[in-house]
C-alpha cells in the first residue's frame, strides 16, 4: 500500500537519523528479501559503510552507502521501516544496526517488500530506467507531457496511472483521488481525453500527492512513520473507500467496481463513465 507520499514521509523521518551513520551490521533475517542476490552477498557490500545520504525514486527508498554502493528497498503491501522498534516487534525481515547503538527494522508481515543492490550510479540509472518514469512533485509532470505519454493508448486511464513506467510513485489511492479531483472516470480509455483534461489530471496528480504527504501519509492497513505514528491522509479521501457514503460535490452516492484488478471508488456525475460504442454492423 505505501505510495509516493508515505515512502517519502518514512525518508524524511529517517534522513536525519541515518544520514552520516555508519551501517555497523546487516542482518538479513529473511533471506527471500534480497532474492535472487544472496544474504550474505547483499550483507558484505553494504556492512561497514557510512551512509551518505537517504534517497528516494517513486516508491523506493535509496540507501545511498559510501564508494557508490546503493541499497534499494521497495516496501511494496506492508512493509514499514521502524526506527529503535521494540526487540519483539513482529514480522522482522531485516535488521540494520547503526554505530551509534540505534537501528531500523524492516518489518513486513506479508513478505512482499524487498531489497536490492546497484554497485555504482551507472547501474543505479539502468535499474530505475527500466522501471519507473517521471517524478510527478518534480515538476515535470505537466498536461502536454501527460498526453503525450497517453496518446494512441485505449487502456483505462487509471491502468495508465498504475504503471510506474509512466508517472512514478502513484498508487490505487491516490490514482483515485487525482482522478475524482480531475472529473475523469477510471474507464476513460488514457489517450481519449481532451487537452483539458490531461492538463487537469496532471495537476490533481501533483496535489492529491502533496496533500497525502502533507498529512503524514495514509494508515489504511499497516503503514507507520519510523516512529510507529499513523498518518492521516485516510481522514481526507474524496472517494477512495467511501463507498456507499454521499459525493462532497454533487451528493452522488459513491460507488466501488474493480478497475485494472484494484478496487476502485468513483462518483459517476462527478466522472461521467465513459460510453460504450457499439461495434459497426457488418451488412450481409
Amino acid at each position: 500500500m505505501p505510495e509516493l507520499p508515505e515512502v517519502e514521509t518514512i525518508r524524511r523521518h529517517l534522513a536525519p537519523r541515518l544520514e552520516g551513520r555508519r551501517l555497523a551490521a546487516l542482518v538479513v533475517h529473511d533471506p527471500r528479501w534480497c532474492l535472487p542476490l544472496a544474504s550474505d552477498a547483499l550483507t558484505g557490500a553494504c556492512a561497514g559503510r557510512r551512509i551518505e545520504r537517504l534517497d528516494r525514486r517513486g516508491k523506493y527508498l535509496v540507501m545511498v552507502l559510501e564508494d557508490d554502493v546503493f541499497l534499494l528497498m521497495h516496501l511494496r503491501m506492508t512493509g514499514t521501516l521502524l526506527y529503535d522498534a521494540a526487540a519483539d516487534e513482529p514480522y522482522r525481515r531485516v535488521t540494520f544496526a547503526l554505530d551509534d547503538a540505534h537501528e531500523l527494522a524492516f518489518c513486513d508481515p506479508r513478505r512482499f517488500g524487498t531489497g536490492e543492490l546497484a554497485l555504482g550510479a551507472e547501474a543505479l540509472a539502468a535499474f530505475f530506467g527500466a522501471r519507473l518514469g517521471i517524478e510527478p512533485l518534480g515538476g515535470a509532470l505537466t498536461g502536454p507531457v501527460l498526453r503525450a505519454m497517453a496518446r494512441g493508448r485505449r487502456g483505462p486511464i487509471k491502468a495508465f496511472l498504475l504503471d510506474q513506467r509512466h508517472v512514478a510513485g502513484v498508487g490505487n489511492i491516490y490514482a483515485d483521488e487525482a482522478l475524482h479531483r480531475a472529473g475523469v472516470h477510471p474507464l476513460r480509455p488514457a489517450g481519449s481525453l481532451r487537452p483539458g483534461q490531461y492538463a487537469a489530471l496532471a495537476q490533481t496528480v501533483t496535489s492529491a500527492l502533496q496533500a497525502g504527504l502533507d498529512a503524514g501519509g495514509a494508515t489504511i492497513d499497516d503503514f507507520r512513520h519510523p516512529d510507529g505514528v499513523s498518518g492521516a491522509f485516510q481522514h481526507e479521501f474524496l472517494v477512495h473507500l467511501r463507498r456507499g457514503e454521499p459525493c462532497g460535490a454533487c451528493g452522488t452516492t459513491i460507488v466501488k467496481f474493480m478497475a485494472c484488478g484494484r478496487g476502485t471508488y468513483v462518483c459517476e456525475r462527478c466522472q461521467p463513465r465513459p460510453r460504450i460504442r457499439a461495434a459497426p454492423r457488418r451488412l450481409s
